[in-house]
């Protein structure tokens, strides 16, 4: 397979002939006539290039940008002193003028003719990245071939986004190192980046030519200029009276539009991000960048259809949806949680993963997330895994959305020891939309004329606008009022003033 190198990717990445190069002649850390000092006058000879890093700034789609290349053909792309300095100084560059920074790591780690100084630059270079971050500018990774060692172990891993090549080697120790330690290969098909997308560690596997379209669409959400966020007119509630449990067999059709669809259809520049980062895939829980008409956020959606298919929202679901929560909170951007579920996963594996600890934490970090947050009810709205994604700055709830403790069959179950009042019990337990408005739980309703599945275009073109009314609303608050209002909101629940 043809793989770029460092230039040709920065070429093939950038806008033509926008490319400046920041990097002054690196200081050269070999005694002169050592072995090692032979070493770097061949690489350089040999390879065109004076280091493994190159950094500098160009534009993306008109957007001016920094990014720092790894070139493999330097001495197997190994960082030592030079190159550290020369990457942390792009870093703080970028963070002093405010830039969106983007890396292509290709290394096979810590130069070993420079020993344990060399190793110790993976934290300088962490710590670099980390302010960066810290500034609340994005971070965008892409691994190439092969990436490895302390390079894979610190700033390689540290992405708001991070795709990688196809087939690319990618894995903490080098399969060569790991049989020579061991006496037996590493085993095939584990260190490779496709398997590491299926296991939720990289968002996507691209090449070079779609990683620019990968990287155009994320910072089109992620470096987003809030200011420009218009809100249009409110949206018109138009609803026809509904009992609960008409609304309850509407929500479960299998045509009914989902996250998925709503996504297709009333969104842009959505990029799908995969699984925790932490070795966690659950794909009933979708993680994605979009924009709803000009306002950017992070969607948290739980994808009915999958979980029916395959198993229900599990405690790995729910971690993707807190990854989701902290890149909001640190680039300041809107979040927008979709909530359809059957309920959580109710087995012996769901409970030794910690489902009942990750509903918890969830609960916990959207009442206190420092970014404007918007739930939606899409559909289904059952139990813990329903609760889970419910607190928000506002709430909007489908015509024939619902919340409840339990399916309400379970409801009836407890009850009755029958499933056979679900729909009385649905009725008594106040979970419709305008139940739900009338109480405070819920902020709008959206029509559906008569019925989403219906009209999914229409339906979800509806939603798109709502979203991008109530996220334009919000942004004009500051963060201390939003935050404010929405203590006071959770805090009168239920009370007789609510």
């Amino acid at each position: 397979m043809s793989r770029p190198d460092a230039r040709t990717l920065i070429d093939t990445v950038l806008d033509k002939g926008s490319w400046t190069s920041w990097d002054a002649p690196p200081a050269d850390p070999a005694p002169p006539g050592s072995s090692y000092a032979d070493e770097l006058s061949a690489a350089r000879v040999k390879s065109g290039y004076d280091e493994a890093v190159i950094t500098g700034e160009g534009r993306l789609d008109g957007r001016r940008v920094a990014i720092a290349a790894c070139e493999f053909s330097f001495m197997a792309g190994s960082i030592g002193v030079a190159a550290a300095e020369r990457f942390v100084s792009a870093v703080e560059r970028a963070t002093r003028e405010g830039l969106p920074l983007l890396s292509a790591p290709a290394s096979g780690g810590t130069r070993m003719q420079e020993g344990a100084v060399a190793f110790v630059q993976m934290v300088k270079i962490t710590a670099a990245i980390q302010a960066h971050r810290a500034a609340g500018l994005p971070y965008l990774v892409y691994l190439r071939h092969p990436t490895t060692g302390g390079v894979f172990a610190s700033w390689a891993s540290l992405g708001h986004v991070a795709a990688a090549e196809p087939e690319a080697l990618i894995g903490f120790m080098g399969p060569r190192v790991f049989e020579s330690l061991h006496g037996y290969p590493f085993p095939e098909g584990v260190q490779v980046s496709e398997n590491l997308h299926r296991k939720g560690l990289l968002d996507a596997v691209v090449s070079a030519e779609d990683a620019r379209e990968v990287a155009i669409r994320a910072l089109a959400v992620l470096a987003a200029d809030s200011s420009a966020v218009v809100a249009g007119p409110p949206p018109e509630e138009d609803l026809r009276p509904v009992e609960a449990w008409e609304a309850i067999t509407r929500s479960r059709r299998d045509d009914r539009p989902g996250v998925r669809t709503l996504l297709k259809l009333a969104a842009a520049d959505v990029t799908p991000l995969s699984g925790t980062g932490e070795g966690e895939n659950e794909p009933g829980l979708l993680l994605a960048l979009a924009r709803f008409g000009t306002a950017p956020a992070v969607v948290l959606g739980q994808d009915r259809r999958f979980q029916r298919a395959n198993s229900p929202l599990g405690p790995a679901g729910l971690r993707a949806a807190r990854r989701g929560m902290r890149l909001a909170a640190e680039l300041g951007l809107p979040l927008v949680t979709v909530v359809d579920t059957a309920g959580a996963d109710l087995s012996k594996s769901a409970e030794e993963g910690g489902l009942a600890a990750e509903i918890a934490r969830c609960l916990a970090e959207l009442v206190m997330l420092d970014a404007p947050t918007v739930c939606l009810l899409l559909g289904e709205g059952a139990g813990g895994a329903a609760l889970a994604l419910l607190p928000a700055d506002r709430v909007l709830c489908a015509q024939h959305a619902w919340l409840s403790p339990l399916p309400p069959e379970g409801a009836s179950a407890i009850l009755y020891r029958s499933v056979d009042f679900a729909p009385e019990i649905a009725q008594a337990q106040h979970i419709r939309a305008t139940d739900l408005r009338r109480d405070g739980i819920v902020d709008r309703v959206i029509p559906e004329l008569p019925d989403a599945a219906y009209e999914p275009r229409d339906f979800c073109e509806r939603v798109g606008r709502a979203l991008e009314h109530e996220i334009a609303l919000l942004l004009r608050s500051t963060p201390a009022d939003r935050f404010a209002a929405r203590q006071a909101r959770y805090r009168r629940l239920g009370t007789p003033a609510g």
